[in-house]
């Protein structure tokens, strides 16, 4: 399971011209879920998107968490993240979990965020949609379970 995590200003998803999912400050998490995930991968993500310090504290070092820096979750499924790019110029899905196993481990991903006390919006599973962000950094980092 992959995690690609922006830290944002605002962000927000949009799927056929409405709105379905936005956040103030916080981070984007771009998800990603792969054939050989598990529940245990799925905890041990959650627990370091929520508790990953990527926030500025009072000195300017990156110490605070999305919780202690007030911000949100906008969680969007990403099956590209689970692509294999290491040969030709074409990308391989084949370690993509099949669809219906990472959309209930996406859910998972942000029933589990919430259990954490973190503010999570979303996207929509399995649409098209345009996402939109206001980069703040920029901050990106890539998370593996």
């Amino acid at each position: 399971m992959k995690a690609l995590i922006q830290r944002v200003k605002q962000a927000s998803v949009n799927v056929a011209g409405c709105t379905v999912g936005e956040i103030g400050p916080g981070l984007l998490v771009l998800l990603g879920v792969e054939a050989k995930d598990n529940e245990a991968d799925i905890s041990k993500l959650v627990h370091k998107v929520c508790h990953y310090r990527v926030f500025s504290d009072a000195d300017g070092k990156m110490n605070l968490n999305v919780q202690q820096a007030g911000g949100s979750l906008l969680v969007v499924s990403q099956f590209t993240l689970a692509a294999d790019t290491q040969s030709g110029l074409r990308p391989s899905f084949t370690p993509a979990a099949q669809p219906d196993v990472a959309q209930q481990y996406y859910q998972q991903f942000v029933e589990r965020c919430r259990a954490v006390g973190v503010e999570v919006a979303t996207g929509q599973f399995g649409a098209d949609m345009q996402v939109s962000l206001i980069n703040d950094g920029p901050v990106t980092f890539l998370l593996q379970s």
